[in-house]
């Protein structure tokens, strides 16, 4: 029987993406402080749908916004680990990315009582350290690559890539990659940034996008019987009134053409027992 799943994921990165580039005069700080204004009106629209989702968190959030973070685990949604702060591993030491993963895991397991099944690096963009750490600490999945759209597959470990050669690609841990897209991430698409070197154009017309996004799952339906998309939000990104308006006629539209809603982890753990990972 065909069966497509949708994960409903959200970086409820608040400050911290700013303040990792840099930018912690008073207005940036502010719009990753209407993040915690956002993550309400998420959560209410998610119960309202009956929807469970996953909320990938930095520690920095943890610890600045802890009654929020709790309204999002005792809404029954996945917490995800996120890194400490919003610095890619791949600018981080092996120490420090350890560090980082260590002090973070501590904030989830005090809230949740366990430590993260999942892992998002920041900007997903993982060190040459990462897959070692995530399988050191226990980790059932990662969401930072796109090696695939709708099918997760195995982190490998060991690859040779070299300008001058073909790549060498190295064995597949049990690690699963629930795999994402910047195409399906409200990010780029919406979010405008100026900085003195660069500029991050976004304000998109958010039907378009939505027209985008639901191809995408109809795509899906159309040409796998399974298969997993994963949309990535940012509450203080998609929690403005006219991107709410286009979230919530994606989950009426994705339910109404027989999406299958869960979280990663539970995701996952399906795909895992279609796929059992053998050494």
């Amino acid at each position: 029987m065909p069966r497509h799943i949708v994960c409903l994921t959200f970086d409820f990165d608040a400050m911290s993406g700013f303040i990792a580039r840099g930018m912690t005069s008073p207005t940036p700080i502010s719009r990753g402080e209407f993040g915690a204004v956002a993550a309400s009106r998420i959560l209410a629209l998610l119960g309202k749908h009956d929807v469970l989702s996953s909320w990938f968190i930095p520690g920095h959030t943890l610890e600045t916004y802890p009654d929020h973070c709790k309204q999002v685990f005792d809404a029954g949604h996945e917490i995800g680990h996120h890194g400490w702060t919003h610095v890619p591993p791949a600018m981080l030491t092996r120490e420090k990315e350890e560090e980082g993963l260590s002090r973070a895991n501590d904030a989830i397991r005090k809230l949740t009582g366990k430590h993260a099944r999942g892992y998002r690096s920041p900007s997903w963009d993982l060190s040459p350290h990462s897959v070692d750490l995530l399988l050191k600490h226990g980790f059932v999945y990662d969401s930072s690559m796109m090696g695939d759209d709708y099918t997760p597959y195995r982190v490998r470990r060991g690859d040779v890539i070299e300008l001058e050669r073909p790549a060498v690609f190295g064995k597949p841990t049990r690690l699963v990659e629930m795999p994402v897209s910047w195409t399906l991430d409200d990010y780029p698409h919406f979010e405008f940034i100026r900085t003195q070197t660069w500029i991050l154009q976004g304000l998109m017309n958010a039907g378009d996008v939505l027209e985008n996004w639901v191809n995408d799952f109809l795509y899906l339906k159309r040409n796998l019987d399974w298969g997993i998309i994963t949309y990535t939000f940012h509450p203080f990104v998609i929690g403005r009134g006219h991107r709410m308006l286009a979230l919530e006629k994606l989950i009426r539209t994705l339910a109404e053409n027989g999406a299958v809603f869960m979280t990663m982890e539970q995701a996952a753990a399906e795909y895992d027992g279609r796929a059992p990972f053998r050494e």
